[in-house]
């Protein structure tokens, strides 16, 4: 089973719907309460970990390759 983000997003706009259902009190609101506080940590975790896999990507992409010539400018 492969997740992508938009997996996530519609995740999360279902648990919105749930959350704004008016009929929803007493133990099952807190119930729903709980389990979005629940989804929404696990959400940061992964958005915060594909945060983490671009800034490497871009980091892998900038990186200085050893075989360049160095710009005439900054020779000595």
């Amino acid at each position: 089973m492969r997740n992508t983000l938009g997996d996530l997003n519609n995740h999360l706009f279902a648990q919105l719907e749930r959350l704004g259902d008016e009929e929803l009190s007493g133990e099952k609101l807190v119930e729903e309460i709980n389990r979005a506080r629940t989804i929404s940590m696990v959400a940061s975790k992964v958005i915060a970990n594909g945060a983490l896999v671009l800034e490497a990507m871009k980091f892998q992409d900038n990186k200085l390759d050893a075989d360049k010539d160095v710009p005439k400018m900054l020779e000595g």
